[in-house]
């Protein structure tokens, strides 16, 4: 891959995160100074939620038969940028939903293009996705640290900034490679994009653990996606976005070394830790505050995302490809994906946001949360999902026979 397009590439990623991070962190934050209640912010989030179940069936029934994918992106973010503008002129929790939810169905489908793109281009991808992927996160970084140092989380200001970038990157996105579909003449059915198949790989007992454990720790990923940043604002955090990204720096490092510790600890420890994790993440928040020592509990909680995100979601896809036999692993992928970005973070964006209410009284400006109490919940609910997941779970091939596609067999 030359010099031009690797440049080409990584602006690609680096405005596609740029666009999801200037609005997906500070949402939670701007609906509250609305007036929002925690329902009605746990509904916007869910927006994303739906959005991934049903981008996977747009992508691989339409874009991946039909287009070329860089104009795909392009007329997605384009349409998106209209939404997202849309979005951030209204204040009607009803009406706010719907909006968001449709700028979520244009925006989710072009997390998978962008990386069909980049792969389209890549001779050996093991080497050169992760360095472009990394700009992608960098853009995350920079939204947020500018978020953050200007104060204007609370304003409708992140959600310009988003739709502004999303034009860009529309209009950007027909410049790009050429990116032909690939699955031109094949017949594929819904039932093999959400990954159906890999029901049968239920039957293992083991298999069965990992995917409730994962369904149930994911429901509890939803309460510091959709209310951490509004929590620290909330509670005299300075800086909050700026400081967020310290969660990305760390991210970016965990899965760096992934290698290295699924090397020295195994596939089933990183996996208990990971889960854990979110366990840890939520006490240090409960018991953090503004002053010393607990704003060191709290950078302590950002800082561990990097444990979170890379030994929860990252490894599970790992352990997914172990186990599911080659004829059915992009089914497998595709089913743990469905549990949990889309079912798990659906239950839990409704979850958080009941729990959010239950511990929340008066209203307006006389409106109080026991953030203690909301924190401990998910905190509670992740220690025993990860202590059983650590006494029941193994790692096994999953023994399910598993017969080859026609095609396959005639080879």
């Amino acid at each position: 891959m030359n010099t031009s397009t690797k440049i080409n590439l990584s602006a690609m990623m680096f405005l596609e995160f740029l666009i999801w991070g200037a609005w997906f962190v500070t949402m939670g934050t701007y609906l509250g100074s609305l007036g929002f209640t925690g329902g009605q912010i746990g509904n916007a989030y869910i927006t994303t939620a739906i959005a991934a179940i049903i981008s996977p069936i747009f992508v691989g029934m339409i874009a991946d038969k039909f287009f070329p994918a860089q104009r795909v992106l392009g007329v997605l973010h384009l349409a998106g940028a209209a939404l997202m503008y849309w979005v951030s002129t209204i204040e009607s929790p009803g009406l706010f939903f719907w909006a968001l939810l449709a700028y979520a169905l244009c925006y989710m489908p072009t997390l998978a293009l962008a990386n069909a793109i980049a792969f389209n281009q890549m001779t050996d991808s093991e080497k050169e996705f992760p360095v472009i992927r990394a700009i992608g996160t960098c853009g995350w970084i920079v939204v947020g640290l500018f978020l953050g140092f200007t104060r204007i989380e609370a304003t409708s200001y992140p959600m310009l900034i988003a739709a502004g970038a999303s034009l860009l990157l529309g209009l950007y996105a027909f410049f790009l490679p050429h990116t032909p579909p690939k699955g031109a003449g094949k017949k594929v059915t819904i039932g093999d994009i959400l990954g159906i198949e890999a029901l049968r790989l239920m039957k293992d007992g083991y298999f069965t653990v990992f995917v409730i454990a994962s369904l149930l720790v994911a429901m509890t990923t939803s309460f510091y996606f959709g209310f951490a940043n509004l929590y620290f604002n909330e509670s005299g955090m300075q800086y909050t976005a700026a400081i967020m990204t310290g969660g990305q720096f760390s991210e970016a490092i965990f899965i760096a070394l992934l290698a290295f510790f699924f090397a020295k600890m195994g596939i089933k420890t990183i996996l208990t830790v990971g889960m854990l994790a979110w366990s840890v993440r939520y006490f240090l928040m409960a018991f953090g505050g503004s002053d010393l020592p607990g704003v060191l509990l709290w950078y302590l909680a950002i800082i561990i995302h990097g444990l979170c995100f890379g030994f929860f979601f990252i490894a599970g896809q790992v352990y997914v490809e172990k186990v599911a036999p080659k004829v059915i692993q992009a089914s497998a992928q595709g089913f743990i994906a469905l549990v949990t970005f889309g079912i798990g973070h659906a239950l839990g964006a409704r979850f958080s946001g009941m729990v959010v209410d239950w511990f929340t009284t008066g209203a307006g400006d006389e409106m109080t949360r026991n953030w203690t109490a909301i924190w401990l919940i998910p905190a509670v609910i992740s220690l025993v999902v990860g202590v059983l997941f650590g006494l029941f779970f193994k790692v096994k091939p999953a023994e399910i026979p598993v017969e080859a596609p026609a095609e396959a067999a005639a080879e």
